[in-house]
């Protein structure tokens, strides 16, 4: 599975990653408030963010949300965890967008592009979500995520922190447009 594809939609266009995305991405992290219900709610800080960053070059596997009407990089996302045994399956995760574009419809957009390149490839996606990250939850839902009954407990720098997993499966996606 090809985990950096170009991806168009409406308003967005999904690219790979590059080392020259840095500053543009991390304006666009460095705002506490994008965090403050994540498990790492310390993200915005520059080091700490570095290293989030440098993982997402290391496994080649995230993208950058850019504005298709500016060419302004708004976010991003990753595929990861592609397991292609079984019909296969892949993470879509670690996804953010400026704060000006919640409530939106950007999220949906971004998810839908991930997931109908996903499904070219695998039977079903997996999100893996904080517990306490309502706004994160609620953005699943919203999209057709459906929790799955075994929570999983993340060993983070900041603590153990358990993670509600969601799934997405082809043929639910199939079905129809995300909202």
């Amino acid at each position: 599975m090809n985990r950096q594809p170009v991806l168009e939609g409406e308003r967005l266009i999904l690219r790979p990653l590059t080392e020259a995305d840095w500053d543009a991405l991390y304006s666009v992290a460095s705002d506490p408030e994008l965090w403050a219900l994540h498990p790492m709610h310390d993200r915005w800080q520059e080091p700490v963010f570095r290293a989030v960053f440098d993982d997402a070059l290391a496994k080649c596997g995230a993208l950058v949300a850019v504005l298709r009407d500016t060419g302004r990089i708004v976010g991003s996302s990753r595929f990861q965890g592609y397991v292609p045994d079984s019909g296969g399956e892949v993470e879509i995760g670690w996804t953010f967008l400026a704060r000006e574009l919640w409530g939106g419809s950007y999220n949906a957009e971004m998810k839908r592009l991930m997931l109908g390149h996903a499904f070219t490839q695998v039977a079903r996606v997996l999100f893996r979500v904080g517990e306490n990250n309502l706004r994160s939850r609620g953005a699943m839902e919203k999209i057709g995520g459906k929790p799955l009954p075994d929570a999983q407990l993340v060993d983070t720098p900041l603590g153990e922190v358990v993670h509600v997993v969601y799934e997405i499966r082809r043929e639910d996606f199939v079905g129809g447009p995300l909202s």
